[in-house]
């Protein structure tokens, strides 16, 4: 690993945020919106909303979940030893680039099993896991495979997860704008065992 000096390193790091935000505009502007909207009301009437994710793409889905929770929802992360099982009437909300992955696959074929709506996040509608969902949200970027950097500069799939962030705090802000409780109402909800 080379060593630059500051100066080099500071314009390194500041081309490097443009790239990002640059990608992540594009991004959004190449986005279905009215699929994303679709969301809206399918988490809105939900009974329950559990949310399922590998890797990166896991955690961002976690954070969502904390997110849907301090509006009130009732929100669970699969794989944590206190998530019931899933019924008729709840959602599963799923993020996979590729759409394949296999625990996340699994999870959504028990879901429609059990009868619940299945919403998906990925960079493809023409995967196993898109075939099972009530709703797909393409994000118009590179899966982590693709190593090539036409549709992005960043490792791996980082564009996708930045982006599932990003759409998930969009419909966040939007549920809350409809919702209307103050932010020091929704601050209670918040986690004091830190």
């Amino acid at each position: 690993m080379s060593t630059l000096t500051s100066d080099k390193l500071s314009l390194a790091l500041q081309d490097n945020l443009q790239v990002i935000l640059q990608e992540n505009q594009r991004l959004a502007q190449q986005l279905d919106l009215g699929a994303a909207v679709a969301i809206i009301p399918l988490i809105q009437h939900a009974e329950r909303i559990f949310v399922v994710g590998a890797g990166r793409t896991g955690l961002i889905l976690k954070a969502a979940a904390m997110r849907l929770m301090h509006l009130g929802l009732t929100v669970f992360v699969v794989g944590e030893t206190t998530t019931p099982a899933i019924k008729a009437g709840d959602l599963l909300l799923a993020g996979s680039g590729s759409g394949t992955t296999s625990t996340i696959v699994k999870a959504a074929e028990k879901a429609v099993v059990a009868g619940a709506q299945v919403v998906v996040i990925s960079t493809t509608a023409t995967s196993p896991l898109a075939a099972l969902a009530t709703q797909v949200v393409v994000l118009p970027a590179a899966q982590k495979q693709d190593h090539g950097g036409e549709i992005s500069k960043q490792y791996a799939g980082s564009l996708f997860e930045q982006g599932v962030l990003l759409l998930l705090d969009a419909i966040f802000q939007t549920l809350w704008g409809l919702d209307g409780t103050p932010a020091p109402e929704l601050w209670k909800r918040h986690a004091n065992l830190e």
